[in-house]
């Protein structure tokens, strides 16, 4: 088993245009996909009636079965409305972006319906346009224990059967006590010198008032981090899936360190359940390892991650969904101060708010070597700067106030 599951190059991206998608590339795909349709979708299928400048295309279930047709529906009484820009089409169908990025970005037009329409509708999409065979969750067969960490000079073999298998990991003390409290000094020194509406931090509102909660580009403020972030126990990490991942070059911001306040009101600290690849360009990049270093332990009263088990193997939805209906483990991520997390970025997974002290954690990333650095480098920073970076000014996390 492989961690490696990209189908698709930023090389040779799809060259579809919207209408001939619609007219001609989707039906096919629908028709391929056959009664797997209705195994895709979780639940039933609400007619999607596709408006792009002016044109009309419904999207709905024939029997079992996928079917695209011109026109409004027919012989039916309710059914979702979206409208999407030419570009927009084409970039859900290449899978640069999905209906979540679109969302993030307040860009996604849905003039009837809600966004799980849409996103039922996404996973049948990409169930026909690639070649990836996704598990049934069923069938997703997980470790024995769910909750057993590592220490850092375990047989990297059993680190590697359990990420491939659970989509995750948890380090034992990789780094020490003293290290990330001089981290911490650092972190406390370089608020200061970031602004909201900056470009390289997220900000937040909270009881007291507004809080920044994440530094993009800390190794800049931090000798201690920069070091860090060539350590050999950290590199480390990249070679357990044997994919041949590297660290993640992206112009200043090799690092970002958050801060978790309490009393959220308004804005994201904490995002709520989501996969790293959620915004889109899943079939280009994944699955890369996030790695979260605790500069404070984690726990249930003080904010920890939690991630569900197996999910990186399963097509659903990337975000928004309800994890009760995932049907697999939910695991929660305890850390004490200097633990590691790796999960895969295809992986459910959520940051848990502190209710009683806040908590300090820095996130970096290694990603799947590319035959074209700077064409991926490129797609990925513009899906960022579209969607990702847009996600505290446009959205808000649930408030625990």
């Amino acid at each position: 088993m492989s961690v490696d599951l990209r189908t698709r190059s930023d090389l040779a991206p799809p060259q579809v245009a919207a209408t001939a998608l619609l007219a001609r590339d989707l039906p096919a795909a629908f028709e391929r996909l056959g009664d797997r349709a209705a195994e895709v979708a979780t639940r039933t299928l609400r007619p999607l009636l596709v408006e792009i400048d002016g044109e009309a295309w419904t999207w709905t279930v024939e029997g079992s079965r996928a079917v695209v047709r011109p026109g409004p529906p027919v012989g039916v009484d309710r059914w979702a409305l979206v409208r999407f820009s030419a570009d927009q089409l084409e970039q859900l169908a290449a899978d640069l972006v999905t209906p979540v990025g679109l969302w993030t970005a307040s860009s996604l037009d849905i003039v009837d319906g809600s966004i799980s329409h849409v996103m039922d509708w996404w996973l049948v999409l990409r169930a026909a346009l690639d070649d990836q065979r996704w598990e049934a969750v069923a069938d997703i067969d997980l470790p024995d224990d769910l909750e057993r960490s590592f220490a850092p000079d375990d047989d990297p073999a059993e680190m590697r059967r359990f990420l491939e298998q659970a989509g995750y990991l948890h380090v034992r003390g990789l780094f020490t006590a003293e290290e990330m409290a001089q981290v911490s000094v650092d972190m406390d020194a370089a608020a200061p010198t970031y602004r909201r509406d900056d470009g390289r931090s997220w900000w937040a509102e909270t009881v007291d008032g507004p809080r920044l909660v994440r530094m993009h580009g800390f190794e800049a403020h931090s000798p201690t981090t920069a070091e860090l972030l060539d350590d050999r126990r950290l590199l480390r990490l990249a070679e357990v899936p044997g994919c041949g991942h590297v660290r993640r070059r992206s112009d200043g911001n090799a690092i970002e360190a958050l801060f978790k306040p309490l009393g959220v009101t308004e804005g994201i600290s904490d995002i709520p359940w989501h996969k790293d690849c959620s915004l889109g360009r899943h079939s280009y990049e994944c699955c890369s390892l996030t790695v979260g270093i605790s500069v404070t332990g984690g726990g249930p009263t003080t904010g920890q991650l939690r991630v569900i088990a197996g999910s990186h193997r399963a097509l659903m939805w990337p975000a928004l969904a309800d994890p009760t209906t995932m049907g697999l483990p939910e695991v929660a991520l305890p850390t004490e101060t200097g633990d590691v997390t790796v999960h895969l970025s295809c992986t459910h997974h959520m940051a848990q708010p502190p209710t009683e002290r806040e908590r300090r954690v820095m996130y970096t990333d290694f990603r799947l070597p590319t035959p074209d650095e700077e064409a991926t480098r490129a797609a990925h920073t513009e899906l960022m700067r579209r969607s990702r970076d847009a996600a505290p000014r446009n959205r808000s996390q649930p408030s625990t106030v």
